[in-house]
């Protein structure tokens, strides 16, 4: 069944089922000319809350009159919207939530198709998700990135920016004037973040598993490139459903390694590797750590953009965008894999031109940003199941370290203790943040912990610091991250205590815990859970949430 006919609403007669939602859709302007066109869902998560999607509703009329254009009859519905800065304690907490209240509204209302308009960093993967499970045709769109502001003649972007500003204000290099001032031109429009942060690589994660629109991922918002890329976004759904295209037919795990190469040549967000190991496990594929680690060792960063570069998604769409990335690395990529528009790969950079000379933010792999290796898996006794260093965000000195661990039971333990000057906090010490996983708090970007203020104020900008939690894509420093098993459910990082030893070598891609095992299974015997919500869906997601190293997603799902 397809169009009005998908989907009957139970009332134990199709007939009338069929009949009631004519009449109901009539009172919309509707006739049967309408309905018996392909009806096209376009999935709506703007919010007053998500300022990232400000510019959607013009968006959605592109989308829409794009639709219209190629014959579809666009439907318009509304889902959960996660706004990254205003959820507490997390917008990953919800990114399943937005993928199980997605997937519902996409097979339980009568649609043939569907476009998923998101941007903010946990929407495009959790839209993703529920399209691999609902497996009917769908394409993603993204609002795209934010403009640049400027202050004191300083070129500013949120958040990378944000967070150096920020640094410089506790340290007590900035007066609370110029932050507040500075606060007002890091998002000058809407749009998601401008430098490399997990909105813009999930954006380019996405169209390189062919799920978007070749040329979709670096439009500005707000821009005309976006609005016509939206306009083409409605054309190709209605193509997707006629061709008979669905997720599972372009997810394949060639796509999965392409859209790994790709995070490594970015330097993306290391919660790419979270979301693609739950997109990927969707579709009945299996990525894991070592995939990304493999990946990353063989291809270079090439574009430079914040943070570890120093130039903004701007500079990289007007350097060509991710087109001339793919034909950049083309050697690098399985170019059989297929697209929404049709194409393989290969026949797509048939039309796309090397690196024009003219720029410099789109490197060549003889001429890389920096090496290999941008992104980094760590094992060892303080991560068995792995864990996650940015090495290409990191210091190079502190790649391999060894220091005494300064232990905090929270983010909010750390908010409450980090500036204490009694710890006696040095810049070789470690700072382990525990309690922040899955299953403790849903796994918030807590892991860029903050330099203490006394060492700051003496110029010390980077420090280890390790936890199971995530950070941000725009955030940098020598983070150990996503640290599995969680401390929550009894990992090793539940049992480290002040003054123990932690030993870093990201080269040989260990991160231990120099305590003898004698003593570590003593403190294993006296390990008490901490208590998990009560109720509702932080009690649900608790119960059933994966590890990171599995993906996060919900085990029943």
């Amino acid at each position: 069944m397809k169009g009005i006919d998908k989907n009957l609403t139970k009332y134990s007669d199709p007939g009338f089922s069929r009949y009631v939602r004519g009449a109901f859709l009539a009172s919309e302007g509707f006739d049967t000319i309408d309905l018996d066109r392909p009806i096209i869902g376009i999935a709506n998560t703007s919010s007053d809350y998500t300022t990232c999607h400000r510019d959607m509703p013009a968006m959605i009329e592109a989308v829409k009159r794009g639709i219209s254009q190629a014959g579809g009859l666009p439907l318009v519905f509304p889902t959960i919207s996660l706004a990254e800065t205003l959820l507490s304690p997390t917008s990953m907490l919800f990114r399943n939530l937005l993928a199980m209240d997605t997937e519902e509204m996409i097979s339980a209302q009568p649609m043939d198709g569907v476009v998923l308009v998101g941007g903010c960093d946990k929407t495009v993967p959790a839209q993703l998700m529920a399209a691999a499970s609902a497996d009917i045709p769908a394409i993603s769109l993204i609002t795209g990135a934010m403009r640049t502001g400027s202050w004191q003649g300083e070129r500013l972007g949120a958040c990378t920016d944000c967070r150096r500003y920020w640094n410089q204000y506790r340290a007590g290099a900035i007066p609370e004037d110029d932050i507040q001032d500075i606060g007002q031109v890091l998002c000058p429009t809407g749009g998601t973040c401008m430098v490399m942060g997990t909105a813009s690589t999930m954006a380019c994660l996405t169209a390189t598993l062919g799920m978007m629109l070749p040329e979709g991922a670096t439009p500005l918002s707000g821009s005309g490139d976006r609005l016509r890329q939206a306009v083409a976004t409605g054309r190709c759904i209605v193509d997707l459903v006629q061709r008979e295209v669905t997720p599972r037919m372009i997810l394949t795990r060639p796509a999965f390694m392409n859209a790994a190469a790709v995070l490594a040549a970015l330097s993306g967000s290391t919660n790419g590797i979270i979301h693609l190991i739950a997109i990927a496990r969707r579709v009945g594929i299996t990525l894991t750590l070592d995939d990304f680690h493999e990946v990353a060792q063989r291809v270079p960063v090439l574009v430079d953009c914040k943070p570890a570069g120093k130039g903004y998604m701007e500079d990289f769409h007007h350097a060509g965008g991710l087109p001339v990335l793919w034909k950049a690395m083309e050697s690098l990529l399985d170019t059989e894999t297929e697209h929404v528009n049709g194409q393989r790969l290969s026949q797509i950079l048939d039309a796309v031109s090397p690196p024009e000379p003219w720029q410099d933010t789109i490197r060549s792999l003889d001429q890389p940003l920096a090496p290999p290796g941008a992104l980094c898996i760590l094992r060892g006794s303080l991560a068995p199941d792995g864990a996650v260093i940015k090495k290409a965000a990191a210091t190079p000195a502190l790649l391999k370290h060894r220091g005494p661990a300064v232990v905090f039971e929270s983010p909010d333990d750390v908010a409450e203790r980090i500036d204490d000057p009694a710890l006696g906090i040095s810049p070789d010490h470690v700072l382990v943040m525990r309690n922040a996983g899955p299953v403790a708090l849903g796994m918030p970007e807590a892991g860029s912990l903050p330099i203490p203020k006394h060492l700051a104020a003496r110029g010390i900008t980077d420090m280890v610091r390790i936890s199971d939690a995530r950070m941000s894509g725009t955030a940098y420093g020598t983070v150990v991250l996503h640290c599995c098993p969680e401390s929550a459910v009894g990992g090793p990082l539940a049992l480290v205590q002040d003054g123990d030893i932690i030993a870093l070598d990201v080269e040989n891609q260990r991160v231990d815990l120099c305590v003898d095992e004698q003593e570590l299974a003593r403190r294993k015997e006296a390990f008490i859970p901490p208590p998990k919500p009560e109720r509702g869906w932080q009690r649900l997601y608790a119960d059933h949430v994966l590890p990171a190293h599995l993906g996060a997603d919900l085990d029943f799902m």
